[in-house]
């Protein structure tokens, strides 16, 4: 039996609740964000230090190993034989994108 009252107060729950559910669900919408950052900047850093192995451009093959990600949010520095990527990425509403930013550093080794 129900008591008078009582048929809303699942629904009061559930409204309490959703502010709640969102915020977790952006937290891990961003660190998956990150994650894929993270490994497109691995990814885009080992092409450079492989194109400086072949005597090629390292910082248009780091660029061309991370598809889809645009000139502005990713940053390639060459120094000598080694290639750091650096990735912002899209975090949901821009929320934490400097902060999850991912950094990675190939090196082509010694000179030949």
């Amino acid at each position: 039996m129900r008591r008078a009252g009582q048929s809303g107060q699942a629904s009061v729950e559930v409204v309490a609740l959703a502010p709640l559910v969102v915020a977790a669900a952006l937290a891990v919408m961003a660190l998956l964000a990150a994650g894929q950052a993270r490994e497109l900047a691995g990814h885009a850093a080992a092409a450079g230090a492989m194109a400086i192995l072949q005597g090629g451009d390292p910082e248009r093959a780091a660029r061309d190993a991370a598809p889809g990600v645009p000139r502005s949010r990713m940053d390639v520095r060459v120094d000598g034989r080694r290639v750091r990527v650096t990735v912002r990425p899209r975090a949901p509403f821009g929320l934490g994108a400097r902060l999850l930013r991912a950094s990675e550093t190939a090196d082509a080794g010694p000179p030949a």
